[in-house]
Order: structure tokens, then C-alpha cells, then sequence
């Protein structure tokens, strides 16, 4: 089965440029600017956008999306409210491909085979799911690819040789390659080592490889998207988000717009 993401990488091979993947945490602020931020991404410039999924306990995200996933819970966010998100989203735009990002806890609670089908219903075409290791595929991994969603597997500076054949056995979508080791948003990649990273894991999958945590301006876009197949920002974005909220953490006008104009700069940078 081609979801919205393979049909959206083979397009973009064709152009022979890099995708850009945006990550936005459902629900921060609030619903309504949370909407408003995502449904202006694709004109912004974004390829592909990853809905994070609001958790309490967010082990691999730093300050900047801890923060925002705060935000979202505070302002009454929840597993079917990131859900309905993403069929709002689907009113208006029925091509630009989605993927749920987040943990495990909540799926779990919410119940696997509810929570694909509610998905999956909803307009969702992709998971990525931070804590959970291809040892336990049984547990969402193949019955996710079974209700024909891809699941996006996450890769490190420390997935060897000897480890990537595990780690891409199940995987569909793409790949997402951390670039540095430990929590989003806290350091900046380091290229040289991407770029060799990127080629040596090319070697193990014919799927597209996508590099995120810690990208944050359009020069670091240029040069990624030089080797991998697209370039993930996430914590930059959650950032401008935060950086536009009133003392008391209250959307203002300038709430989406902030983010579509950053949006707009790594664009640039990604298609040069």
C-alpha cells in the first residue's frame, strides 16, 4: 500500500531535492492557534509535518518541546483532541503527508488496534514512535504496518553496522537520523559526521533518510539536504512558538506567523 509519504519522497526524487519535515506539538498553545500554525505549513514550505503527541514524560525531547508539550496539556490537550487535529487539517489539505510523533504510554492506554484505526481514520499516514525498539515490533510496529500506516524508525551516530539491519528490518516511510546524541534542541550537528553517517547508513536501506534535532537555521538545511533525503526541524519551530506567547503563555497574533516566517527561511535553505 503507497501512503501520502512514499507518493510525497518519490515526487520530491523526481524534483531532486530534499524534503523539509516540520515538527509542531498538537495542541500548543491551544487548539484553535495550534490549527491555525499547522494548516499554514505546506505553503510555508513544509513536505511533510509530524503532529507531536503530548506526554507528561517526554524522555528524548530537551527544554524547548518538553516545554511545549506542557503548554498542550495545560491548555486541555489529549490523545483524541491531537487526533482531531489531524482530521481538521484534513478539511483542507488532503496531500501533505502526517506522522504522529511521540511515546508509547499514551497509545498504550488509549489501546493499540483504537488508536490505528482512530489514526488512521483521522487522516494520519505515519508513526514514529520514540521508545520502543525493534525487539518489541510486535507491540505497534507490525500492526501499524498491517492497518497500512508507515512506521518511521529512529537511527543514532550509535546505530552501527552491525545494528542497522535490525533497525530498518520493519521500517517504511523513511528514516529519521538523530544527529546528536542525547535530548532535541540542545546542540547543534555536527556536519561532517551527518553527511558520513548518512552515506553509511544509505548503504543498509533503499528508504529515504531524513536528519533532525537540532537544525535550526537554513544555512545547517543547505548542507544537510546536500546528503540526506530531507531535514527535520522541530525544537526551532516549538521555540518560536514560545517566544511569541504573551507573559502568561497566551497565544498572540503573531503566534503562527512566527512560525510560518522561520518555516519559510529553512525552506530557502533546504531547496538551495
Amino acid at each position: 500500500m503507497t501512503t501520502r509519504i512514499d507518493t510525497k519522497f518519490a515526487e520530491l526524487k523526481k524534483e531532486g531535492r530534499a524534503a523539509l519535515v516540520t515538527f509542531i506539538t498538537a495542541g500548543d498553545p491551544d487548539y484553535k492557534t495550534s490549527l491555525n500554525i499547522i494548516a499554514g505549513l505546506p505553503a510555508a514550505g513544509a513536505d511533510v509535518i509530524e503532529f507531536g503527541m503530548p506526554f507528561t514524560d517526554p524522555m528524548a525531547d530537551g527544554p524547548a518541546i518538553q516545554a511545549g508539550g506542557l503548554r498542550a496539556l495545560k491548555a486541555g490537550a489529549t490523545m483524541k483532541k491531537t487526533l482531531s487535529l489531524v482530521k481538521d487539517f484534513r478539511k483542507k489539505d488532503d496531500t501533505t503527508p502526517v506522522v504522529l510523533m511521540g511515546y508509547y504510554n499514551p497509545i498504550y492506554v488509549y489501546g493499540v488496534q483504537q488508536f490505528l484505526a482512530d489514526a488512521k481514520a483521522a487522516g494520519a499516514d505515519g508513526l514514529i514512535v520514540v521508545d520502543l525498539p525493534p525487539e518489541e515490533d510486535d507491540e505497534l510496529c507490525l500492526p501499524a504496518l498491517a492497518s497500512g500506516l508507515n512506521f518511521i524508525r529512529l537511527t543514532t551516530p550509535t546505530t552501527d553496522d552491525a545494528r542497522a539491519p535490525a533497525v530498518f528490518k520493519n521500517t517504511s516511510g523513511f528514516v529519521y537520523y538523530v544527529s546528536v546524541l542525547g535530548i532535541t534542541g540542545t546542540k547543534a550537528p555536527d556536519l561532517k559526521n551527518v553527511k558520513a553517517n548518512v552515506k553509511r547508513l544509505k548503504k543498509h536501506t533503499k528508504l529515504p533518510i531524513c536528519v533532525g534535532f537540532g537544525v535550526k537555521t537554513a544555512e545547517q538545511a543547505r548542507t544537510i539536504a546536500e546528503t540526506a533525503d530531507g531535514v527535520v526541524v522541530g525544537s526551532a519551530l516549538v521555540s518560536a512558538v514560545a517566544d511569541s506567547l504573551t507573559p502568561k503563555g497566551k497565544a498572540t497574533p503573531k503566534t503562527a506567523e512566527a512560525v510560518h516566517k522561520l518555516v519559510k527561511k529553512i525552506a530557502k535553505g533546504v531547496r538551495n
